[in-house]
């Protein structure tokens, strides 16, 4: 069964400057839906208000037409920039918390063998997010978000994460933002740029350009 996740008229403002405006996001599962945008333009905002880690003027989030306060872990599962797996526990109680098996990890990963009982304050930060990004993707969920999931990752994890992606988005509907911008184009079936507080779909560079995105040498 296909779910439609819709983020609408959200609306968001620090003091005097407003950082999000009208916003319109739609992401069905099956799909892979970008956001792109210049630093501080409120992708990472706009992300934290759809998983209700941020309380803005007004939001209305609707999964198949039903309203939702604050999304749940089988509705949404969210990568945020932060390592947000604590520090003391190990590997292997991260992968039996989010009910994940470790030995699917190792298929993708098979050179992090060794890291099964070590403390993730023991693992490198690549590591780490490489793990961080496996759980989220492969939780038990409708919908996933993955804000710079191929940050501070080795180029040979980045393709093996993308590969992830394009294989996750068969189960589920999945938004993301990173800077990498032709790997992110390379898994979304939908792009949209962020541009002066709104939200706008874009089909070609030449919308990114428009938006102030891409220089136009790109």
């Amino acid at each position: 069964m296909k779910h439609i996740l819709e983020i609408d008229s959200v609306r968001m403002s620090f003091k005097d400057r407003m950082v999000l405006s009208g916003v319109y996001l739609k992401v069905e599962t099956g799909s892979v839906a970008s956001i792109l945008g210049r630093n501080g333009s409120g992708k990472s905002t706009l992300m934290n208000i759809v998983f209700g880690l941020l309380a803005p003027e007004y939001k209305c989030v609707r999964i198949d037409d039903v309203w939702r306060q604050r999304l749940n872990p089988s509705e949404m599962r969210y990568l945020p920039q932060y390592c947000f797996i604590p520090k003391q526990i190990r590997v292997k109680e991260a992968f039996s918390d989010f009910d994940v098996s470790f030995d699917g990890f190792l298929e993708y990963f098979p050179e992090c063998v060794s890291l099964e009982n070590s403390q993730i304050k023991n693992v490198s930060t690549g590591e780490r997010r490489i793990i961080e990004c496996y759980l989220i993707l492969k939780s038990k969920s409708m919908f996933a978000m993955l804000d710079e999931p191929f940050s501070m990752i080795m180029p040979v994890h980045v393709e093996k994460v993308v590969k992830m992606i394009q294989s996750e988005k068969a189960h589920k509907g999945i938004i993301i933002t990173d800077h990498r911008y032709r790997d992110v184009i390379s898994v979304s079936d939908s792009m949209y740029v962020l541009d002066s507080g709104t939200l706008f779909k874009a089909d070609s560079d030449s919308d990114l350009v428009r938006h102030g995105y891409l220089s136009g040498t790109n």
